[in-house]
Formats: structure tokens, sequence, C-alpha cells
């Protein structure tokens, strides 16, 4: 599994629509992919598991993903999230 760490760099007052955007591109994706932070390991296309994780800005997580377009799918969720 490849994965990055990231400093969540969107605002918190619009992070919630751009979970929801991030959802749908994770979901463009054929790759198994993941969220985790701290001990939580939620899948990337959940909208539930990823609002249950209360990210905020200023948050570390890593996203991980399997699969055959692994590495193109953690440069665009990445570049959604980051700083």
């Amino acid at each position: 599994m490849l994965t990055r760490t990231i400093t969540i760099g969107i605002s918190t007052e619009n992070l919630n629509s751009t979970i929801t955007y991030f959802i749908k591109k994770a979901n463009e994706f054929q790759s198994h992919i993941v969220v985790c932070r701290e001990e939580v390991r939620v899948n990337a296309k959940s909208l539930l598991g990823l609002i249950s994780m209360g990210l905020q800005k200023g948050f570390e997580i890593t996203i991980g993903a399997e699969g055959p377009d692994a590495e193109a799918a953690l440069d665009a969720l990445c570049q959604l999230l980051g700083e």
C-alpha cells in the first residue's frame, strides 16, 4: 500500500463540502483507499466514515491506496485536502 501523510490545509468551515468532493473523487479510482488519523482508519469512499473522524484544519492524516491507480489517487486526493 502506498501512503502519504499530509496536514489538512482546508479551513474547517469549508471542510465538509471538500470532504464530499473528496469522496466523489476517491470513487473515480479503482484502488482501495483509506484515510488514517491516530488509531482511526476509514474507507476514503465513505461519507459517514470521514465525517466521524471529526477532521479539522491542521490535523495530520495519512492517505493510503492500493491498486492499479494508487499513485494517481494519492496525487489527486492529497491535493484536495493538503496545504
